[in-house]
This record gives structure tokens, C-alpha cells and sequence, in this order.
């Protein structure tokens, strides 16, 4: 119960959400181009991209000195559902 918890926490926000449909749409994203797509700063990009990782909802991978984030390879069930009825 307590890992459905943290996941309905982590899409409980709308910032959140918009950086998922992102993700969704491309694959595969560095931080900068989420952040502009979604006109939010790095920083704040960032801490919202550590929320869903820490719910097991992103994966991260640095390649050179970029961050790219996809969706984790194992998504919880709740998780799978919420993104497919992202745009």
C-alpha cells in the first residue's frame, strides 16, 4: 500500500504529469529540452524528475555531462495506467 501511495503522490501534480506526457511522446529526454517544453526551470525540472524517480517511475541515465530520463523498465500497474491516458 505504501508503494501506491508514493506513486499517486508522484502524479499528483500537474508539472509532473506534463513532464510524463513529454517523456511519452519522445521515448527518451535530457532535462534541458523537458524543461523548456514544458517552460519550467532546470532546477525546479530537476526536483520534480527526482520525485518520479524515487516513485519508480523514471529512470535516469547520464550520458557525458546530460541527464536523460525514460520510463522505468518495471513500472508499477497503477503507474502503466495513469501514463496511457496521458496526451
Amino acid at each position: 500500500m505504501k508503494n501506491l501511495e508514493r506513486t499517486m503522490k508522484a502524479f499528483a501534480n500537474r508539472r509532473r504529469l506534463a513532464i510524463l506526457a513529454h517523456i511519452k511522446k519522445h521515448h527518451k529526454a535530457k532535462v534541458g529540452d523537458i524543461a523548456r517544453s514544458i517552460d519550467l526551470s532546470f532546477a525546479a525540472t530537476s526536483r520534480h524528475l527526482g520525485v518520479l524517480a524515487a516513485a519508480d517511475i523514471v529512470e535516469r541515465e547520464q550520458i557525458g555531462l546530460e541527464m536523460w530520463y525514460r520510463f522505468d523498465g518495471n513500472l508499477p500497474r497503477a503507474a502503466e495506467r495513469i501514463i496511457a491516458l496521458l496526451e
